[in-house]
């Protein structure tokens, strides 16, 4: 019998959260060094920083299940090869490269597992604050806290006691919050932001790199997210269980439906977290 996805999280949570720790620790260290950054085909920005996260993850990943692994940092395997997985993890080492040069300290480790075209669990850690953001679908969403050097419990019920279930904040009746990208603010985004100032008497813009938005969204810290412009699937995989858990919604524009995955396209449509 196949395990469920929700087993393969609660037997292994302990080692995912090392996993994305170890990711982050070796970001770190290159983040203190005088980093070169190359181009890819794309045109945008690599660092020995995404290679050694990328390296780490997939050995790890590789050693608690044969799921495939699509990760950003890998060679793109082709969707005829892809369509037929059922479960495969969803990998973003370096969340945030650009932030991660500017050296603002926004930027992530995103890790997903992905059950039937939807994301089941998703981690994202914040290397420079040592905040980890977890969620399994039905289990519910956490926030947890630990130094580079605290120990993690290996029993998954040790871990909960440890967090805090998501959100921890309410919004202040009659105010609003708009988490904006960092790097990608656009004229759509504008209107969006003048349109939810025409809805409510205060409307507050908290701008923020990475995953980090999705974070904020989740700890009730903002009230929504609009992203009007190109993502890719390993940039959502982790942040759209992180807040659906907590009931908040992460919906395409078009469709206003959840955003699927393992398409044949990985570009994700313009959605709206709320």
């Amino acid at each position: 019998m196949q395990e469920s996805s929700v087993s393969v999280i609660r037997n292994n949570l302990s080692y995912l959260l090392k996993l994305a720790l170890d990711a982050g620790t070796a970001i770190l260290e290159v983040y203190e060094t005088a980093f070169t950054v190359e181009l890819k085909d794309d045109r945008s920005p690599l660092t020995l920083a995404d290679k050694r996260s990328n390296e780490i993850l997939c050995k790890g990943l590789s050693t608690i299940s044969e799921f495939p692994i699509l990760s950003e940092e890998m060679k793109q395997i082709p969707y005829e090869e892809r369509k037929s997985w059922g479960r495969f993890w969803l990998v973003d080492p370096l969340d945030g490269t650009k932030e991660f040069i500017k050296r603002n300290g926004e930027f992530t480790v995103n890790v997903a597992l992905i059950d039937g075209n939807e994301p089941v669990f998703g981690l994202i850690y914040v290397p420079v604050t040592g905040m980890f953001y977890y969620a399994t679908k039905g289990q519910g969403s956490y926030s947890l806290y630990l130094s580079n050097t605290a120990y993690i419990p290996e029993k998954y019920d040790e871990i909960l006691a440890l967090s805090k279930r998501l959100p921890i904040e309410n919004r202040p009746l009659g105010e609003y919050t708009i988490v904006a990208s960092r790097s990608h603010l656009s004229p759509k985004i504008e209107a969006y932001i003048n349109d939810e100032k025409a809805k409510h008497p205060v409307v507050n813009i908290i701008s923020a790199g990475s995953s980090l938005k999705f974070c904020l969204v989740a700890e009730g810290k903002a009230d929504s997210y609009p992203r009007f412009g190109p993502t890719m699937e390993w940039d959502t995989g982790a942040g759209q269980v992180i807040v659906s858990e907590t009931g908040k919604k992460l919906m395409r524009c078009d469709t206003m439906e959840a955003l699927t995955y393992n398409k044949p396209s990985l570009l994700n449509p313009d959605f709206l977290v709320y």
